[in-house]
């Protein structure tokens, strides 16, 4: 026989699993990107914040609140897009700096080829430095 969960449980479960979803890996997060909440305009974001933007989970490179022609997906300075981990070839994203650089070996997709890059710490762009093509 089943037992009821009230709303108030329900609302307690939450939280314990929010709470226990700040310590999962980005590779984990994005088996469970339900599990973030979605981002909103005129929230203070803090660096290391993970929230989903449309289908995509984005994680925050640099505290400041947020505004509405600073979504995850344009604001490139402000946050990272935390990639499906299955994906093997994920479209290249230009890093804003050494905190969302490519690593050695790291493959990407771009301009319809694939790429790997050659050095760690990458930050150019495909067919131009620091990249093979596969």
């Amino acid at each position: 026989m089943r037992q009821k969960i009230t709303k108030q449980q329900a609302r307690q479960m939450r939280q314990i699993i929010l709470q226990e979803s700040i310590n999962l890996e980005d590779e984990a997060a994005m088996n469970v990107p339900y599990f973030f909440p979605a981002w909103e305009e005129g929230v203070a974001y803090e660096i290391g914040d993970r929230r989903r933007y449309q289908t995509t989970l984005y994680k925050c490179i640099l505290a400041h609140t947020s505004q509405a022609d600073w979504t995850p997906d344009v604001a490139v300075s402000l946050w990272v897009r935390i990639d499906e981990p299955g994906e093997e070839w994920p479209e290249w994203v230009q890093p804003v700096g050494a905190q969302d650089a490519y690593a050695k070996d790291a493959k990407v997709s771009h301009n319809s080829k694939h790429w790997v890059s050659n050095v760690d710490n990458n930050v150019w762009e495909p067919g131009v430095y620091g990249w093979d093509e596969a």
